[in-house]
Parts: structure tokens; C-alpha cells; sequence
């Protein structure tokens, strides 16, 4: 299994226009071959010191593949090329970690 985590940051203000693109991606991701897990996740309200705040700016897509052949297919899909057409000006910063299970 492979898992990733994405932190997208958006430029001021344009988060939720952001998510509303990837909201209307999500099926299509999830009817993908291998997808096990494909969402987005914001801060939890109310942690006090136990979080680090990503902030109003930033959120992390949290995503379970079931191959690295998989996530690859993934990223080659043409509804994931859409999708970065239609947010790339409004994204600030992108980092990707793509994690495999430690034994």
C-alpha cells in the first residue's frame, strides 16, 4: 500500500474555491482503479497545544493507494490534469509526501 500526504497551501483567501474543484474531482478519483482513500482535511477546531495549525490557507488531501502503479496511473489521468488546470493559479504552494507503511 502506498500512502500520501499532499499539503496544498492556496493563495490568500482562495482555499475554499480550491476545495470546491477538488470536491467536484472526487468521484472520479475515487471510481479510480487501486484508490482506497481520497479526501481533503482541514484543522480541527479546538486542539489547544497538542497542533501544529496548518492555517486558513493550507489544507492536506490524505490518500490511500493500493500500488505505486496506481498512484501513478493517477496522476496521469486526464480529470487530474483538468482539475490542475483549473486551480493552478490560485495555488501558492504544493508539497507531496509519498509514504510507504514501515515494517
Amino acid at each position: 500500500m502506498i500512502h500520501v500526504l499532499a499539503m496544498i497551501t492556496a493563495k490568500p483567501g482562495m482555499r475554499e474555491q480550491i476545495l470546491e474543484h477538488f470536491r467536484a474531482n472526487m468521484p472520479a478519483v475515487h471510481a479510480e482503479q487501486g484508490c482506497i482513500e481520497y479526501g481533503p482535511a482541514i484543522d480541527a477546531e479546538g486542539m489547544g497545544k497538542i497542533q501544529t495549525p496548518l492555517g486558513g490557507d493550507t489544507f492536506v488531501v490524505i490518500e490511500k493507494w493500493e500500488s505505486l502503479d496506481a498512484l501513478k496511473a493517477h496522476g496521469a489521468a486526464p480529470h487530474m490534469a483538468a482539475y490542475a488546470a483549473k486551480t493552478r493559479e490560485m495555488i501558492a504552494s504544493r508539497v507531496i509526501h509519498v509514504l510507504t507503511p514501515a515494517s
